[in-house]
Order: structure tokens, then C-alpha cells, then sequence
């Protein structure tokens, strides 16, 4: 018996890029920076939000989607920090897509914000692989996890605007060559951006904030 084989992952793929970037443009007609933040659970993607806060809060108007499998706890821990904040549960799902994105954009409802951040879910394979229509994509690595992880997880660095090393006060514990890691990344994607903070300390933030903002001036 004849039969035909019909891949789906590309065509969904590209539906959800042509989706993304209907999603760019009218963030863009409506003046709002979108940044989609991802990394591993645990790379301290919260505590990152919460020190570029502070550099940056007193210059625009920030709203942020905090997505989870479960639970409001990062939610809660942003929502005093910024203008607006909700939550999404993907009920399972290992990342957004241009869809959910869309969707948790008009119910945040972006009007009056200058820059948004989604918090993707803490993995550093899927969220690679989706497009949501921000302007930049930023991965956090921290020191815990190994330098080691641009070889295992390329694509991830491949497709960021930035990598930002977190946890740097922690180092000399676990080993971590900073300029190995750097290298590694810079081997896959020559335009990624480095930048070594602590969220802890606050090391490294004032870098990071600056290039941010210059990325959002250069928008508009």
C-alpha cells in the first residue's frame, strides 16, 4: 500500500515565525520594546529582571510576562517593581510560541508601556527554537551550570542578541573560565553580545543596562 510521509515541524515553524514578526511589527507601530529572556531554571532569570529594574525603571515603562509551569511566584516577586506584570501557566509546555506570546501581550495589554521582558520557561533547548516577536533575545548562563554549555546547547546561543553570565561571585567555587565560555559562544554567533554580572552583587549590571537601553534608542 502506497502512503505519503508529512512533516509537520517545519510548517509549524514557519507559521510561527510569520506569526513573531506580525507580532514585532505592531509593537513597534505602538512604540513597545519587547525582550524575550530565557536560560536554564535556576540561572537567576528573576534576580536579573530585578537589578535591570533598578537601572532602568526610572526610564520607561515596563510591563512583564512571567511564564511558568506552574505557580505565581516569580509574579509576585516582580509585581510592585514594575507598571504591570501577569503570569502564564503553559500547563507543561517547555516554551512559548508567537501564539501564547500574542496572546499574554493583549492580556497584559501593552498600552502606555515602553519595554516588556518576557520570562520564557527555564530551558535552554525549546525557547531557542521559537520565535515570539521581540527585538532581542537574551540567554542567561550561570556560573553553576558549566562553561562548557554553548557546546551542548548551541542553538540556544546561536539565536541570542546577548549572553549574560550570572552568579560571576561564584567562580572560583565551580570552576567557571569566563573567557572560555565567552569563546565558545563568540565560535557560534560572532554578534552575541557578553556580558558577566552578579545578580547578587549587582556586578556588571550598569554594562548590561546601557547596552539595553542603547538597543531601545536605536528603535526609535
Amino acid at each position: 500500500m502506497d502512503y505519503k510521509i508529512v512533516e509537520t515541524k517545519e510548517r509549524a515553524l514557519a507559521d510561527n515565525e510569520k506569526a513573531a514578526r506580525q507580532t514585532l511589527e505592531k509593537l513597534k507601530r505602538k512604540g513597545v520594546f519587547f525582550v524575550n529572556l530565557m536560560g536554564s531554571p535556576g540561572a537567576g532569570k528573576t534576580s536579573t529582571l530585578l537589578r535591570l529594574i533598578e537601572q532602568v525603571g526610572d526610564k520607561y515603562k515596563i510591563g512583564i510576562i512571567e511564564a511558568d509551569v506552574d505557580s505565581d511566584v516569580d509574579a509576585r516577586t516582580l509585581s510592585d517593581k514594575v507598571t504591570r506584570v501577569i503570569q502564564i501557566h503553559t500547563g507543561g509546555l517547555c516554551h512559548m510560541d508567537a501564539d501564547m506570546t500574542e496572546r499574554a501581550l493583549n492580556e497584559l495589554d501593552v498600552e502606555g508601556l515602553d519595554l516588556v521582558f518576557l520570562e520564557n520557561i527555564g530551558n535552554l533547548v525549546c525557547p531557542a527554537e521559537f520565535e515570539v516577536g521581540a527585538n532581542l533575545r537574551l540567554m542567561i548562563l550561570s556560573v553553576p551550570e558549566g562553561d562548557d554549555k554553548p557546546l551542548k546547547y548551541p542553538l540556544m546561543f546561536t539565536v541570542s542578541d546577548a549572553m549574560i553570565i550570572n552568579k560571576t561571585d561564584a567562580c572560583a567555587v565551580f570552576d567557571f573560565d569566563i573567557q572560555k565560555a565567552s569563546n565558545r559562544a563568540h565560535a557560534l554567533n560572532s554578534e552575541i553580545a557578553v556580558f558577566p554580572v552578579s545578580a547578587k552583587t549587582g556586578d556588571g549590571f550598569k554594562d548590561l543596562a546601557k547596552w539595553l537601553d542603547e538597543k531601545i534608542r536605536s528603535e526609535r
